[in-house]
């Protein structure tokens, strides 16, 4: 019942940078299975109205469609592409942008009730699961609000809180807990998570990244492959390559400055590890970049 209407307000306001009036709020259309694209995953949730995406993780694999959600609780580098679309059937998504001040803020107001189980370790920082009819209604609600403009600015803020609420107390509730709890083990993997995007170009012992994120090195090293589904060096290592993509979109004739830049100094191992990472030696793909071609993008593990 509600995948219906919310397929057809998804469709009505499509647009092509995907925004909505709603701030936070996201519709995806595409009308036609894509290639796999690196990007990064931000912390949102996302729900499939119609088609089906995958997203990797590391060597994690997510497949979601009609009727699921995906929540994604720290910004990681994914892959990911939609399988099943068509210009008579496009893929339809919802979006919502997940903040943890106001994840912190309901749990500050729902009280100790609501606080994670502890022992358990950080939760993968990307689950997927079936949306219960009180989710999904809220999300119809929040969409409907983008036809009456006198309503939207007194009530999205509510219904987004009642998003949140469901996917508090929900099936992956854990994990969109932990978002909003200082010192939860998510918390300490995402200021390390931070750090590492932030300091890409430079070597790094994970003793010290450890530390700074107030974790000892073997529990620091368990939680962070729970939440990313790789090591600190391989979380670095895609980033770097992330970044060296977009800089060769600016900077196309400059393949070995891009790859000094983005810390590294072996041309080779650049190149090598460039083109494992996105299908084609970075000449080339700084060459489909310039003229507006979409590279290959990664292969899924």
């Amino acid at each position: 019942m509600y995948l219906e209407e919310l397929r057809t307000l998804l469709a009505r306001h499509a647009r092509p940078d995907w925004t909505t009036a709603v701030d936070g709020v996201l519709i995806s259309k595409v009308d036609r299975p894509d290639r796999p694209e690196p990007s990064m995953s931000g912390t949102l949730l996302a729900v499939i109205a119609q088609g089906a995406k995958r997203l990797a993780l590391g060597e994690r694999v997510f497949e979601y469609g009609p009727g699921q959600y995906l929540v994604a609780s720290v910004d990681l580098p994914v892959t990911g592409q939609f399988t099943q679309a068509g210009p008579g059937e496009p893929a339809l998504g919802f979006g919502l942008v997940l903040e943890p001040s106001a994840v912190a803020e309901l749990l500050l107001e729902a009280g100790p009730r609501q606080a994670p189980r502890s022992g358990g370790g950080a939760p993968s920082g990307i689950a997927v699961a079936d949306a219960p009819a009180a989710l999904l209604d809220a999300v119809v609600r929040l969409l409907r609000l983008l036809d009456e403009p006198r309503d939207r600015a007194v009530l999205a803020p509510l219904v987004k809180r009642e998003i949140l609420w469901r996917l508090i107390t929900g099936e992956q509730g854990a994990t969109v807990r932990q978002l909003g709890l200082a010192d939860s083990s998510l918390s300490h993997i995402s200021r390390a998570v931070r750090w590492i995007r932030e300091h890409y170009a430079q070597p790094f012992r994970v003793e010290d990244v450890a530390r700074q994120s107030g974790m000892g090195v073997s529990a620091f090293y368990r939680n962070f492959q729970a939440v990313t589904a790789m090591s600190p060096i391989q979380f670095q290592k895609q980033i770097r390559l992330q970044e060296a993509r977009l800089l060769l979109a600016t900077h196309p004739g400059d393949v070995t400055g891009v790859g000094h830049r983005v810390g590294y100094d072996n041309p080779s191992q650049f190149s090598r590890e460039y083109r494992r990472r996105f299908g084609v030696p970075p000449s080339q793909d700084a060459a489909r970049l310039r003229r507006g071609v979409r590279a290959p993008g990664a292969l899924l593990p």
